[in-house]
């Protein structure tokens, strides 16, 4: 019996050194209107130049959505390829990842893969599966950021955490990992998740820059549910006076709010709050006097406050593309490039002022939308755009796939290996709408709701009111009107509510 399980496993390692590695860099918060590789209003002054070589290089999945737009929800997700309420990790608030359930890096250590993710974690237990990690304790820090260590142990280290993610994954590449095993290593960042503090080399980047404003940025939030106007995530009345707008002090203007402070200034060393003093002082003190003096209206404020926060949001997003970068030019110097599949994606997309809003968790586009971009060489061809209708709990399925393990049946995502080998082309019996769950966390008084998006229309569903809301994404792109009682939209009101009930039944929704 010993001997047969020894055979079984050895083919099992062999069969996997011939499988592709797997580069997975993944971020935290990423819009799809900050990488200039899906086009946005940022394309030009801010360019993501090292994920764009991906979309080059790759594939760029167009209509690429989160199941629960949170960062521990999302993450558990992806791990397992199961909805939420499967796994077990539904919110922020009061979830514990379940490490003892089966994961995509379990079944492919099983196969002979190596297994290692670094960076963020954010799932409340250890990670189980991966003979490597390094993981940030909760949403961890920019600066000198500790790490919890496989030892239980944690390690404080000086700098900025994008570079030392990325620092630690290329250590684990060169210098750590087996090199007669395939890999998997997930470079899991930090950046770009409130509050956004650069890297010092981009504190003064985009200085005299005026960045464009979203249509939607005064969005009055008529057309729609009154659970709108009810959110706690608005630019005008619910950023943080020291946390989100990085002032000193205290606000004494009631437009500004008071209370969370800078935690990531009380993290920096002498030099590095001298730096960050002389970077920020000037500007800082110029609205201070503008303010006292009665200079700005209502709109000024929140105008102000859109400024300061997309600059410091794009300065994050940039240490991120320049550490994508080292580690593409890494992969290519070693030759590990043309049997690796690098996947660059985030765990839900974000708000950048649209609706008025910053932050995540609405059904809407811009946080339902995440970045998928995927090079493999020989298998995906480069310039490749897809309008296949994908979803995070896809991943671990196409991870298990492209490594020639069975899928499990329990698995509810699909793998996306047909799609990359038919040009981004969807195969006939692919799903035509994805199934979207919120639960309905006291963090910024979003309201529960869940629904559907298929390739033109999205519905979704508030229970608190019972309330329908059904958009017509190729005629309101931006999501300003909801159309559930306008009687020209009565058929696909119904079909979406068939296609809504359907999907909550495969999906096994309680």
């Amino acid at each position: 019996m010993r001997i047969t399980f020894l055979l079984f496993v050895s083919a099992l390692t062999s069969f996997a050194a011939d499988r592709p590695n797997i580069v997975f860099l993944f971020s935290d918060d990423h819009a799809l209107q900050a990488i200039s590789a899906y086009g946005g209003r940022f394309k030009e002054i801010a360019p993501t130049p090292n994920i764009d070589r991906l979309a080059a290089q790759g594939a760029v999945f167009e209509r690429s959505y989160c199941a629960n737009s949170i960062c521990g929800p999302s993450r558990a997700c992806i791990l397992t390829g199961k909805h939420s309420h499967i796994n077990g990790f539904i919110d922020n608030n009061n979830s514990r990842f379940n490490g003892a359930q089966p994961t995509f890096p379990k079944y492919l250590q099983q196969a002979g893969y190596q297994t290692a993710v670094i960076g963020k974690w954010h799932l409340v237990s250890d990670p189980t599966g991966f003979d490597h990690w390094e993981v940030l304790p909760g949403q961890g820090s920019y600066y000198n950021p500790d790490f919890i260590r496989m030892d239980g142990s944690t390690k404080r280290v000086e700098g900025y955490v994008s570079d030392i993610i990325t620092d630690k994954s290329l250590d684990w590449l060169k210098n750590q990992r087996d090199k007669d095993k395939p890999f998997v290593l997930m470079c899991q960042h930090k950046a770009p998740h409130r509050n956004w503090v650069p890297a010092e080399r981009h504190y003064k980047l985009f200085d005299g820059v005026k960045m464009p404003e979203p249509e939607s940025l005064f969005d009055d939030y008529a057309n729609r549910s009154v659970a709108l106007k009810q959110q706690e995530m608005s630019l005008a009345k619910d950023f943080w006076w020291e946390n989100d707008l990085l002032l000193s002090g205290k606000a004494t203007d009631p437009r500004f709010r008071n209370g969370i402070v800078n935690g990531e200034f009380k993290r920096m060393t002498p030099a590095q709050k001298a730096a960050f003093d002389q970077a920020y002082g000037a500007e800082n003190q110029k609205l201070i006097d503008d303010l006292s003096a009665g200079k700005l209206t209502d709109d000024d404020c929140t105008r102000w406050k859109y400024q300061r926060y997309i600059k410091n949001y794009l300065r994050c997003v940039r240490a991120v593309d320049e550490n994508i970068g080292r580690m593409l030019d890494y992969l290519e110097e070693s030759g590990l490039a043309n049997n690796t599949i690098v996947i660059y994606s985030s765990d839900q997309g974000f708000y950048l002022g649209e609706h008025g809003w910053y932050d995540k968790r609405w059904m809407f586009e811009e946080s339902l939308a995440m970045p998928f971009l995927i090079r493999w060489p020989g298998v995906v061809k480069p310039g490749v755009r897809s309008k296949a209708l994908i979803q995070n709990i896809d991943y671990a399925p196409t991870f298990l796939d492209v490594a020639g393990v069975e899928i499990p049946e329990d698995i509810q995502g699909r793998s996306l290996l047909p799609v990359f080998k038919n040009n981004g082309v969807a195969p006939a019996d692919w799903r035509k709408a994805v199934y979207y769950f919120y639960s309905g966390e006291d963090t910024h008084r979003v309201a529960a709701h869940d629904g559907v998006r298929s390739d033109r229309y999205k519905l979704f569903h508030l229970p608190k009111t019972d309330e329908w809301q059904l958009y017509d994404l190729e005629k309101d792109p931006q999501e300003m009107k909801s159309v559930q009682d306008d009687p020209g939209y009565s058929e696909i009101l119904a079909e979406m509510k068939a296609t809504y009930q359907k999907l909550r039944s495969e999906y096994k929704v309680p």
